[in-house]
Formats: structure tokens, C-alpha cells, sequence
């Protein structure tokens, strides 16, 4: 009972948590370029993982063998999907951001279909056209000054949505039956990652983001060591201690906490045309998860 009162209260705070990260990324994407963000983002939040990986004494030598899939998980659930969220937050108002994130379900079942044979395409497909009309009406296709900007963000969401929905994929076809505990998995998936963006960054005015303390504790803490790393091990343990499903459920919640942050805390110019477009993305997960 005790587990379960803590996983609880632990689901609320990784809700804050991952709704938070919106308005981290776009802090740091005005003074360090998106390549860089997702770095430092990588690096710490490398670290809590390693430790606690390390802690559990769950990395095995033994486990290099499956390299490959660590790699190409690394991408798909790290390096590509956080560098396309964090160019869509150097366009958009990160509340907005945050409310086209809660798609990531709807896209995940859109690649589910796909490549998963038991996935098949019912009446959940109503789901993702709700869906789709929530994204379309905060990408506000009816604003004259549309091209300038959200629409580069909004493609650049969905591009980030699909990769980690593949990743989720992958994940179910090849890492699952491999057996390795979850702090192992994220260790070599994020280690995979800070090796790939080491070589591919260009660090070059990387340490403008020193320049304003703020922003700064919000990349290396907010992002780096609570939203990634920290995130993490919270959201396994939601899984261990109240399930799959309930775990899937935190996908509700940053949304939700990024629109408030960005319009209460920020100032955002949020309308109620944002708040409706997230609410359809919300009943569209609703009926995607909807059992049979």
C-alpha cells in the first residue's frame, strides 16, 4: 500500500517534471544551438542513470553484444527525438509545444500498426483522426503568419512524435526479449547517444548558455539530471509499482502542466483555441487506449 501511495504521488511529480522541460528547452535554444541543448541534456542526464545503473550492478560487459540496437534505440529515444522537440520549441511557445507533445501516443499506434502484426487497425482509428484535428487546430492553419513559424514547429513535433513512437516500437520487437534491466537499457541508450552527439555537435558558442545562471541550472538540472535522468527511474518505478498502463497514463499530464507553466508562469499568449486542440489530442489517447 505504502509502494502504491508513493508511485502515486511520484506519477504527479514526473508530470511536473516532463511538463517543465518545454520551457528549459526554449530558454536554452535562444543561446546555444538545438545540437547543443540535446548534448547537455544527454550528458546529465547520463549521469543519474549511470549511477543508479551502477548502484544495481545491471551493467554487464556481456550486454555489448546487442550494440546495435542500443544504438539504434539511442537515436530513435534519444538524440533524434529530443533534437526535433527542441527545434519545435525554438519556434513555438513551449506551452504549445507541450500540448503537441501529448500526440506522441497517437503516433506511437500509427508505426504500432505498421510493424507490430497483433496491431491492427479498428475503431481506435477514430482516435487518431481526433487527434490530429487537436494538432491542426493549435497549429492555427487559419493565422495568416502561419509559414513563418508554426508550421516548421509543427512538422518538426510530428517528426519528433513518430521517432520516439518507433522507438517504442523497437523497443517491443527487439529490447524486450533481450531481458535487461531498465537502468542498464538507459544507461547504454543514453551512452550511445553522448558518444553520437560528441562527434556530430559543433561546440562552438556552446558556452553562451553560462551567460544567464538561470537558464543554465534549468539545462544542466531541469533537463539534464531531472527531466532525463532523474525521469527515467521515476517512470519505471510507476511501472514496476502500479503498471504498464497506469505508467502510460503520465503522457496526460505534461501537457497540461507545460500550458500552465507557459501561460501563468511565462506570460505565453495561450487561447482557448490551444486549450480545445489539447483537450481532442487528450480524448484521441483516450480512445486509442480504449480495450476492446
Amino acid at each position: 500500500m505504502e509502494n502504491r501511495k508513493n508511485a502515486i504521488a511520484i506519477f504527479l511529480l514526473l508530470g511536473i517534471i516532463w511538463g517543465s522541460n518545454f520551457i528549459y528547452m526554449k530558454w536554452a535554444s535562444e543561446l546555444i544551438s538545438p545540437l547543443q541543448v540535446v548534448l547537455l541534456r544527454v550528458l546529465f542526464g547520463f549521469i543519474p542513470v549511470f549511477l543508479y545503473a551502477s548502484y544495481k550492478r545491471v551493467i554487464k560487459f556481456k550486454h555489448l553484444k546487442y550494440f546495435f540496437h542500443f544504438f539504434i534505440m539511442s537515436l530513435l529515444g534519444a538524440t533524434l527525438y529530443y533534437y526535433y522537440f527542441v527545434k519545435a520549441s525554438s519556434l513555438l511557445l513551449s506551452g504549445v509545444t507541450g500540448a503537441l507533445s501529448g500526440s506522441i501516443p497517437l503516433f506511437t499506434f500509427l508505426i504500432a500498426i505498421l510493424f507490430i502484426k497483433e496491431e491492427k487497425l479498428d475503431k481506435r482509428i477514430y482516435g487518431i483522426l481526433v487527434g490530429i484535428v487537436g494538432v491542426v487546430l493549435i497549429s492555427k492553419p487559419f493565422e495568416s503568419n502561419i509559414f513563418e513559424a508554426n508550421i516548421e514547429g509543427i512538422i518538426d513535433i510530428i517528426l519528433g512524435s513518430l521517432i520516439v513512437g518507433s522507438s517504442f516500437v523497437y523497443a517491443k520487437k527487439f529490447i524486450a526479449p533481450l531481458k535487461i534491466h531498465f537502468a542498464a537499457l538507459t544507461t547504454y541508450q543514453l551512452g550511445f547517444s553522448l558518444i553520437t552527439l560528441f562527434f556530430i555537435t559543433n561546440l562552438n558558442g556552446i558556452t553562451n548558455i553560462t551567460t544567464n545562471l538561470n537558464v543554465l541550472i534549468g539545462t544542466i538540472v531541469g533537463l539534464g539530471l531531472l527531466g532525463t535522468g532523474l525521469a527515467f527511474i521515476l517512470y519505471y518505478y510507476i511501472i514496476n509499482n502500479l503498471g504498464a498502463v497506469a505508467a502510460s497514463s503520465t503522457t496526460y499530464l505534461p501537457p497540461i502542466v507545460a500550458l500552465i507553466i507557459g501561460y501563468v508562469f511565462v506570460g505565453e499568449d495561450i487561447d482557448i483555441i490551444d486549450c480545445i486542440g489539447t483537450i481532442l489530442i487528450f480524448i484521441g489517447i483516450f480512445i486509442v487506449n480504449k480495450r476492446k
